[in-house]
């Protein structure tokens, strides 16, 4: 009897984290599970506030910044209707553009571009950080 209780909460639990109402051509979440340490020098730049680093992973590479010193963010450089073979680049702080519909993201929403352009109604996808001391995980579950 246990094991069918556990078998159904872990199934409900599983299928209520895979649901998704985004948008047919937005990208789907892609596993992500990276552990490094701030100390790596490909992460110097992203030891001061407001800095960044470009990370190998996701889709087409990460994004990893520093918001205040203590906490990051990172989201994947894939442009989210998948329209574009070059990944985003990082403008003005904290904006992520695509190149191919010149679409903008920040915080994990778009915030600009031309309201036809199909990416515009796709979120960024954005992953986890963790930070541990001197070590950082960046993950999507």
């Amino acid at each position: 009897m246990l094991k069918k209780v556990s078998f159904l909460f872990v199934f409900s639990f599983l299928t209520a984290c895979s649901g998704n109402d985004l948008p047919e051509n937005c990208v789907r979440a892609l596993p992500v599970n990276i552990t490094s340490d701030l100390n790596n020098p490909q992460l110097i730049n992203a030891l001061v506030p407001g800095g960044f680093s470009y990370l190998n992973g996701g889709a087409k590479g990460i994004l990893l910044v520093n918001v205040n010193g203590t906490d990051f963010i990172a989201y994947d450089r894939i442009c989210p209707s998948n329209d574009c073979e070059s990944p985003m680049t990082f403008e003005r702080g904290i904006v992520l553009k695509c190149s191919c519909d010149n679409s903008e993201y920040g915080v994990g929403k778009a915030i600009g571009g031309a309201p036809q352009t199909a990416g515009f109604n796709c979120p960024a996808r954005e992953y986890r950080v963790t930070k541990n001391g001197t070590s950082i995980r960046i993950s999507n579950f």
